[in-house]
C-alpha cells in the first residue's frame, strides 16, 4: 500500500480521555466502515519508569479504514462530537514531517551508534594534537 493512499484512509482522533482504549475507539468508529487498524501512541516517557498515575497515552489516536469514503464519513460524523465525556477533534491524518526527514525521530544523528562508528576516530588517528597534562603538587 502506498504511503499517500494509507494516509487518506487514516484519520487523526484528538482529545480522547485517559480511559479510552483501542476497543472503545473501534466500537465508536466501526459504524462508519471496516477498520484495518487502531493505534494509540504511548506517552513519550513510557520507556522510563512511569509513575502509576501517569497517563496511558498522549491523548490522540489513529484509525485506519479500508476505504477513503469510510474515513471521510467518520470525520464528518465524529468531529466535534463526544466520546466518553470528551469532545473529539477528527480529521485526516498527516504524515509526520520529522519522521520523513529523520527516520530516528527527534534524536541527533551523532547519537546513533552506526554514525559514531563510521565517523568518529580516536584523537591520535584523526590528525589532531594530543595534549599532555602535567600536574604540579603544591608541596
Amino acid at each position: 500500500m502506498e504511503e499517500g493512499t494509507k494516509t487518506k484512509k487514516t484519520i487523526f482522533v484528538g482529545g480522547i480521555s485517559d480511559d479510552t482504549d483501542e476497543t472503545t475507539l473501534y466500537e465508536g468508529f466501526s459504524t462508519f466502515g471496516d477498520i484495518l487498524e487502531v493505534q494509540i501512541p504511548p506517552p513519550a516517557s513510557q520507556h522510563q519508569n512511569p509513575a502509576p498515575d501517569a497517563p496511558k497515552h498522549r491523548g490522540f489516536a489513529f484509525v485506519t479504514f479500508s476505504s477513503q469514503g469510510d474515513a471521510q464519513d467518520a470525520i464528518d460524523n465524529m468531529d466535534m462530537n463526544e466520546l466518553k465525556g470528551r469532545v473529539l477533534r477528527v480529521n485526516l491524518a498527516r504524515p509526520m514531517k520529522a519522521a520523513t526527514l529523520n527516520p530516528q525521530g527527534n534524536r541527533a544523528i551523532w547519537e546513533s551508534e552506526e554514525w559514531l562508528q563510521e565517523h568518529v576516530k580516536p584523537l591520535a588517528q584523526s590528525g589532531g594534537n594530543v595534549a599532555h597534562i602535567i600536574f604540579f603538587s603544591g608541596i
